[in-house]
């Protein structure tokens, strides 16, 4: 695997691939890989000729400076992680290489972008957007790889990519990958305390609940019970639970407005002082 660190390298890397009629696949990543990052990586390896990973902790899309300060950053053993799973390139640039200048770009993402994490993290999304339409400008890939543990991401991503010109590449949605007791895997559950580490699987073992609890009750029931079952746990406090339209992220009131009898719920959890998210899929019929 080569490790790249600057914008030129890549693009001169690019043209040459792209002039070889090689189909890339990007895995955009903020390191502190896992192996959530790694079905990924795998699934751009078995459909393209090119892996390209990206390792870029992106501060524009931190609205907290304490998030951004504690993320952790694991750059020798994520290059291991992915040289023993076939990847190309590493493209691994600083802060100042990315942005040598502030990026001022505003993203008109519409509606997608302003509910939930949109709603709770002002600017978040249009970070998000500013660095991912910069590594697919410099890496233009066939296909770009994203895990669905970010779902509502995915959907800005979709938008970014269609208000910016960049409707040729293929948007690769990934089931979310778990430990064993259910906790989705995220860079973040390495700074859990062992007493947030043994309450975070209650997360997802209450989403799970409510999808046969959801059977029988409304909407306003089954998040009213979601969000009860998580807080009943002290280490654990709900932010939101929001059930939606998974096209457009809008909040559904009635089951009947989820399109082809099917909704998402999402919810973001303070585990102390680390903040978690997950959701999972109401199929209705």
């Amino acid at each position: 695997m080569e490790v790249i660190r600057t914008q030129k390298e890549l693009k001169q890397l690019i043209e040459k691939l792209r002039a070889e009629s090689k189909s890339i696949g990007l895995v955009p990543t903020m390191g502190a890989l896992h192996a959530g990052h790694i079905s990924l990586v795998d699934k751009a390896r078995a459909e393209n000729d090119i892996v390209v990973v990206s390792v870029f902790v992106n501060p524009t899309q931190f609205n907290n400076p304490a998030d951004l300060a504690t993320y952790p950053r694991t750059e020798a053993e994520d290059c291991r992680k992915l040289d023993a799973v076939g990847v190309d390139y590493a493209f691994i640039p600083t802060v100042e290489e990315i942005y040598p200048e502030p990026d001022t770009r505003q993203f008109d993402l519409g509606p997608v972008a302003e509910v939930m994490e949109g709603a709770m993290r002002p600017g978040h999304f249009n970070g998000v957007a500013q660095i991912v339409s910069k590594l697919f400008d410099l890496t233009k890939p066939t296909r770009a790889y994203f895990g669905e543990k970010d779902f509502q991401q995915i959907a800005v991503i979709r938008r970014m990519a269609e208000i910016s010109g960049f409707d040729y590449i293929d948007i690769i949605a990934c089931p979310i990958k778990r430990e064993a007791d259910g906790l989705a895997l995220s860079s973040r559950n390495v700074r859990l305390t062992p007493e947030g580490r043994k309450a975070a699987p209650a997360i997802h073992a209450a989403l799970e609940a409510s999808t046969r609890y959801a059977a029988n009750h409304t909407v306003a029931e089954t998040i009213a019970s979601v969000i009860d079952e998580i807080n009943s746990n002290p280490e654990l406090d709900v932010e939101y639970y929001q059930i939606v339209n998974p096209l457009t992220m809008q909040p559904i009131s009635n089951w009947a407005e989820a399109p082809d009898s099917t909704a998402v719920g999402c919810v973001t959890v303070n585990v102390g002082d680390v903040r978690l998210i997950d959701n999972i899929t109401y199929k209705l019929n």
